[in-house]
């Protein structure tokens, strides 16, 4: 099974040298981002420039398509905070899907503690189907769960290539080892793709 070709540090200096490849199409899949930014430091209510990250991590190349995987919120105790939460939550993925994403929504299981269900299969699923369809050469996948290496694993066995994308402060080791290509966000990176009190 193919392992990493090239692993590299982001900048926006050198980030163009990481991959020579020049696919056909690239398909960007982004999961979980808000917990890796949070878990890299990103200030509380800053906003990240989702479109500047897709330009920098495209490189100029073609891009078939880019995709937000999110759980939905709901107000599930019928409290005002939850209500604030869900609009809140509308209203950005409204404004995602302005600038062009697909955005694949899963479910928020509110027990013991809240968390996603569903999204990490909705990410496998079109990681796959893509593949078999051939509709993308490149999967360029801002995730760093593992629960994804099966499916990279398969479509990089039907010819496509997987570039993985993680934190510099806390790389998902996993992943780096499945994908062709491992990029780590470095912080200065966010800083230029991050405005503080929009």
């Amino acid at each position: 099974m193919p392992g990493s070709e090239n692993s590299c540090a982001s900048s926006w200096s050198s980030y163009g040298a990481c991959s020579p490849v020049q696919p056909r199409s690239i398909r960007l899949l982004n999961g979980r981002l808000y917990n890796g930014l949070k878990k890299a430091g990103h200030p509380k209510g800053a906003r990240l420039d989702h479109s500047g990250l897709v330009t920098l991590l495209a490189r100029g190349r073609p891009l078939a398509s880019k995709r937000y995987y999110i759980g939905s919120l709901r107000n599930h105790d019928n409290s005002e905070k939850s209500a604030q939460l869900l609009a809140s939550q509308q209203k950005f993925l409204g404004g995602l899907e302005n600038e062009g994403f697909t955005v694949k929504r899963g479910r928020i299981v509110y027990d013991h503690k809240i968390r996603e269900k569903g999204v990490d299969v909705k990410i496998a699923v079109d990681l796959i189907v893509g593949a078999v369809d051939d509709l993308y050469d490149i999967a360029i996948i801002v995730s760093s769960d593992t629960d994804l290496i099966p499916a990279i694993q398969y479509v990089q066995f039907k010819g496509k290539k997987v570039e993985y994308v993680g934190f510099s402060q806390h790389p998902s080791l996993g992943m780096a080892k499945h994908g062709n290509l491992s990029v780590l966000l470095l912080p200065e990176d966010l800083q230029k793709l991050t405005s503080v009190g929009a």
